[in-house]
């Protein structure tokens, strides 16, 4: 009988994907479900003998997380993206769980978050806090398009190890995923009826930056923590722009 499924969603990720799998020494299963990849991702994750696959129009990121939960064999689920690894010692943790008796009906990890392959300890970037476990009819993603998140029915625990989060390669790769999920999330704030004003495209991303550079030091990572805080900015001014234009603004 599974125990554990882990669920991952992809499309052209051959740079990621077969070393994200190779962590997952503890579940029995890993379903994947591809939004249209066009390199080797899927002859990647078919060579591991685990892999369900199933190829699905992009729903959005909350939706197609959805997805490939319902399609979860194993009464606990586990969530990951092609650019996190699990650490052996989270592995070990995970599988050494006496979940029959737990009270809790998810858990909580860490990540370490890395920009360029420096890990980023400033900045609101670590302990960065996920929910990744849960039992799998406890949970669920909410239908957000981006910046999507579980929500769990019942208590949820911490564990004590981490996952690393290997994010963003550059600057050039921040700059041309901020401009998709710019996109996206100023178009989820004006589905919830937010509007933007001239303040906000003054105010808040001046405000990102003193949040992550002061407030949260991002002064510790030196230059890297100071260009991690106006490209927050620069995300911030992004969205709301992009808010204003959607309403007219």
């Amino acid at each position: 009988m599974k125990k554990f499924s882990a669920i991952l969603i992809t499309k052209n990720e051959e740079r990621n994907v077969a070393e994200c799998i190779a962590t997952l020494t503890f579940v029995d299963e890993v379903v994947v479900v591809d939004s249209g990849s066009t390199d080797r991702t899927e002859e990647l994750c078919r060579r591991d003998p685990r892999v369900r696959w199933f190829a699905e129009e992009w729903k959005g990121y909350g939706p197609q997380k959805n997805s490939a939960l319902e399609k979860a064999a194993a009464p606990w689920v586990f969530s990951i993206d092609a650019d996190e690894r699990v650490t052996p010692d989270l592995a070990e943790e995970i599988q050494a769980l006496d979940l029959l008796h737990a009270p809790e009906e998810g858990f909580r990890v860490s990540r370490r978050n890395f920009f360029g392959g420096k890990w980023v300890r400033g900045g609101g970037w670590y302990p960065d806090y996920v929910v990744r476990l849960w039992r799998k009819d406890r949970g669920r993603f909410d239908g957000r398009a981006v910046h999507e998140s579980v929500h769990v029915a019942g208590p949820v625990g911490t564990l004590k190890g981490e996952m690393l989060h290997f994010t963003y390669r550059d600057t050039a790769d921040f700059l041309d995923r901020m401009n998709r999920y710019s996109t996206l999330a100023a178009r989820e704030m004006a589905r919830s009826g937010r509007r933007a004003k001239s303040l906000d495209l003054l105010f808040r991303p001046a405000f990102t930056f003193f949040r992550m550079f002061v407030l949260k030091r991002g002064f510790l990572d030196g230059a890297l923590g100071f260009r991690l805080a106006v490209l927050y900015a620069a995300y911030t001014f992004a969205k709301y722009a992009k808010l204003g234009e959607t309403d007219g603004g």
